[in-house]
């Protein structure tokens, strides 16, 4: 590396961008809302703030879109690499490898490209003590002095602190979390550590600063008991929730000295089994696909346990239930380096097959096949003949029709059926499932970052709607909505009239089925299937259904 030479900064390809963000998606989502508040804070100073992975790519930006050519240029921008093995000296890459704040300001750059910046960085570690993301606002024109920046390691650090808050109270909504402070008034607004604790009162998850207060690194913090760090039981976390006084939830250290604690207690009751520890232990490319729904979580345990391996998966499903989605993120969970090769299979030719596909050879690579039902019948006769040259292909296939009556009725190629379906995945439809609620939210949330919310009688309409169109239907309702809602709640006037009249029952659906979709609620069942509550207990009586215990 030539530090006199002005290369350019490394950017790197909008698919391994998806990746890196595609990796990284929890953790941006639980950064974003911290991003905007602190761009808010620092725009009118010029500063330019990115959150970077753990290998320094850029996933996140905000930035003056009047200077979008000049912070392309200087690396400040989505995409962007900063590891310091391309880049030599820099604030991110510096904070990857020591794990700790810094400002590398002006002549502190390695290379001559970068010595009019200064940039400011602090690291952001997930609940399990590793480095995850750096935070960094940077000046493309900085004054001289590197003091200067000092108010800046301030704001980025507190952000830095508030983001590893967020993102463990994302992953612990199913856990005991006790957050702590050494000041009563920001026990409850602003904390400075946290850790989340199993039934049992064991550390499954903390913050940095939890981290150091208990230990200096966090080394050995994870699986500790509660009653070994502070003069506290797991039994005694309900005295320190909100309906005391904050001044009296006092916490005391075996050292002596004291903190105030806010416990926060789980959201649903404790399971067992592999199903309910991945629904506690989320960490992984599959997380943000499903909340609190059994079937989904069922699903989404399948699948990623047939990423790690070559059986061809099929994904079926209604259009719109995610089935693209699911594809992608099983290619991410599968863990090995492979290319992703994505068919539409409408749209192909034999020659753009062909060349899709590449040279027979030992390249290994996730092929998807998008629709697959679509594929004209000369099409399905040369793809089958390609994968059986081309044996290092791991296949993932999407599909809203029945294939296996298809093959029966002669209209798909017996042998490509059969070449293709190893594992079937059905993907529910929007009406079954139970997380509508925090999908809807998740949703809102991406576009809008926390500042607009729902109003009672908003959500009330959205979970009595049939959802013919599935995630898609419900995503452009919500940009709709953002876009017509004037003020800080989006209210029934901001939300469009379904696309369709038809609420009622599917044919295939039955009344059970859609009331252990709205959780036996009666009012929400009727509102979905466009009948009185008084209809739906009748039929409830007809069919001898009683709601769960």
């Amino acid at each position: 590396m030539d530090p006199a030479r002005s290369d350019p900064a490394h950017i790197v390809t909008e698919t391994e961008l998806r990746e890196h963000r595609m990796q990284a998606e929890q953790m941006i989502a639980s950064a974003r809302s911290g991003l905007q508040t602190l761009f808010r804070q620092v725009a009118r100073q010029n500063y330019t703030v990115l959150l970077t992975d753990a290998k320094g790519v850029c996933v996140d930006f905000f930035g003056d879109p009047d200077f979008e050519a000049e912070l392309r240029g200087a690396g400040l921008f989505m995409g962007a690499r900063w590891s310091e093995d391309l880049a030599g000296t820099n604030a991110a890459g510096a904070c990857i490898v020591t794990g700790e704040p810094t400002t590398i300001h002006q002549d502190d750059h390695f290379g001559n490209a970068h010595t009019a910046l200064s940039c400011t960085a602090a690291p952001i570690f997930d609940s399990m003590g590793q480095l995850a993301a750096v935070l960094n606002i940077s000046l493309l024109q900085s004054p001289l002095p590197k003091s200067s920046q000092n108010l800046a390691m301030s704001l980025v650090s507190a952000s830095a602190r508030r983001v590893e808050m967020a993102n463990l109270m994302a992953q612990s909504r199913r856990e005991w979390v006790l957050r702590l402070s050494a000041n009563p008034e920001f026990l409850d607004v602003d904390p400075e550590a946290a850790v989340s604790l199993d039934g049992s009162g064991r550390v499954i998850g903390f913050t940095r600063a939890a981290g150091k207060l208990f230990g200096g690194d966090g080394r050995g913090l994870l699986g500790r008991r509660i009653e070994s760090l502070l003069d506290l039981s797991v039994d005694e976390l309900p005295d320190l929730m909100r309906d005391r006084p904050t001044e009296d939830r006092v916490v005391n250290m075996p050292d002596g000295g004291a903190l105030f604690g806010h416990a926060i207690a789980p959201q649903a009751p404790r399971g067992s089994g592999a199903l309910a520890r991945r629904m506690r232990n989320k960490a992984g490319p599959m997380d943000a696909l499903a909340g609190h729904d059994p079937a989904m979580q069922q699903l989404l345990l399948q699948a990623e346990r047939l990423a790690g391996t070559d059986v061809p998966v099929l994904l079926s499903g209604e259009t719109g239930t995610g089935k693209m989605r699911l594809a992608r993120a099983i290619h991410v969970a599968g863990g090995e380096r492979r290319d992703l090769i994505g068919i539409e299979c409408a749209a192909q030719s034999c020659h753009r097959l062909t060349e899709a596909l590449g040279p027979p050879g030992q390249t290994r690579a996730t092929l998807v096949l998008r629709r697959v039902e679509d594929m004209p019948p000369d099409l399905q006769v040369l793809l089958t003949a390609l994968l059986d040259e081309r044996p290092g292909l791991r296949l993932i296939v999407t599909s809203c029709a029945d294939l296996g009556m298809a093959v029966q009725d002669g209209q798909f190629y017996k042998p490509l059926f059969y070449r293709l379906s190893g594992a079937v995945l059905t993907l529910p439809p929007l009406r079954r499932r139970q997380d509508l609620g925090w999908l809807i939210d998740r949703l809102l949330r991406r576009r809008t970052g926390g500042e607009l919310r729902l109003s009672p009688a908003a959500r009330a309409d959205l979970a009595g709607r049939d959802w013919p169109g599935n995630l898609h239907e419900l995503e452009r309702l919500l940009d709709v909505a953002v876009a017509l809602c004037d003020g800080e709640v989006i209210d029934l006037p901001d939300l469009p009239q379904p696309a369709g009249t038809d609420t009622g029952i599917a044919a295939e659906e039955t009344l059970e089925e859609v009331l252990e979709a709205c959780c036996w609620n009666m009012s929400q069942a009727a509102r979905r299937l466009g009948v009185n509550r008084s209809t739906v207990l009748r039929r409830m009586r007809r069919e001898g259904l009683t709601p769960p215990a």
